[in-house]
């Protein structure tokens, strides 16, 4: 299995468009911080990948990956579909720049993720005169499918984590926990998985399961501590509270991840967090534990 890093930044990107915080003033100033929203692709054959999210920053998450070029001809691309972990705006939006697919292209996610991506924000509608979207719905379970047909080398299945909906589809009636989840990824000829979530609201026990038998887990990074958002002004809400577990503190994610035996990797970094600074001391910190922080254009073989 073959992966490469397109994004490491929560919402909003670092720097954010309408922030002047240390971290985005940090960002500005040296450019080697900047982060785009948080993605991931993989690939399920020769010259075919899936995108883990569909970002704002998708075309240029695109070009920054040369794996993921057009060609050889004029509107030939290898990417064959999106795959969503949740509804969220900042995974979602930049499905409506693959409109110019001349193939069409797949977008896999669960049922109440394809409703409001669909009806919600209307991009069934919208995309149809475009071209072809050929909505998959993603199952539950260790057996997982393939994700770009049977001849796939990988296989693709949820692992349900939160009910939390965006603001948008408040008001839809589905309250199952498979609004957000975690992708098992597993590639069907080594069995070597990857297990990748960008929101973790709740450490379940399905989602400890999926940790111990996954080979390298990125893992929800958004918030150094529970009280950064409180510290930084800008929520009256938790960490915790606004359904990112944090990476330390009490009820944190490090120390869980500490005793996996697969690799580590935080990715979805606030604006806030001392993470998005290469230099911080918070990285050694994670290096003596074993955890790493995902680095954009990061190429990973499973």
């Amino acid at each position: 299995m073959l992966l490469q890093v397109l994004g490491t930044a929560a919402g909003g990107g670092l720097p954010q468009w309408n922030c002047a915080c240390p971290g985005c003033t940090g960002a500005r100033a040296h450019p080697e911080r900047r982060r785009r929203h948080a993605s991931l692709a993989v690939r399920v054959g020769e010259g075919r990948w899936y995108v883990v999210n569909a970002t704002p920053d998708i075309g240029e998450q695109i070009e920054g990956a040369a794996e993921l070029h057009p060609g050889p001809g004029a509107r030939q691309t290898p990417v064959a579909g999106v795959v969503l972990t949740d509804a969220e705006l900042d995974h979602t939006l930049g499905i409506a720049r693959l409109r110019e697919a001349h193939d069409g292209f797949d977008v896999v996610a669960t049922p109440p993720v394809l409703d409001a991506v669909r009806e919600g924000l209307r991009l069934d509608a919208v995309l149809g005169p475009y071209t072809s979207v050929r909505w998959r719905e993603l199952s539950d379970g260790d057996a997982g499918r393939p994700l770009d047909g049977a001849e796939s080398g990988i296989s693709v299945s949820a692992v349900p984590l939160s009910a939390k909906k965006p603001r948008y589809a408040a008001n839809s009636a589905d309250s199952s926990h498979r609004w957000s989840v975690a992708l098992r990824l597993r590639d069907t000829g080594s069995g070597r998985t990857l297990l990748y979530a960008p929101a973790l609201a709740v450490w379940s026990d399905a989602f400890e399961a999926a940790a111990r038998d996954a080979d390298c887990v990125f893992v929800d990074g958004t918030f150094w501590d529970d009280e950064e958002p409180l510290r930084s002004g800008f929520s009256t809400r938790t960490a915790t509270g606004m359904g990112h577990l944090p990476v330390t503190g009490p009820g944190g994610t490090a120390h869980r991840l500490a005793r996996l035996s697969g690799r580590c990797l935080y990715t979805h970094l606030n604006n806030t967090n001392p993470l998005g600074n290469p230099h911080a001391e918070q990285h050694k910190l994670l290096a003596e534990w074993g955890i790493e922080v995902a680095a954009e254009g990061m190429v990973i073989e499973l």
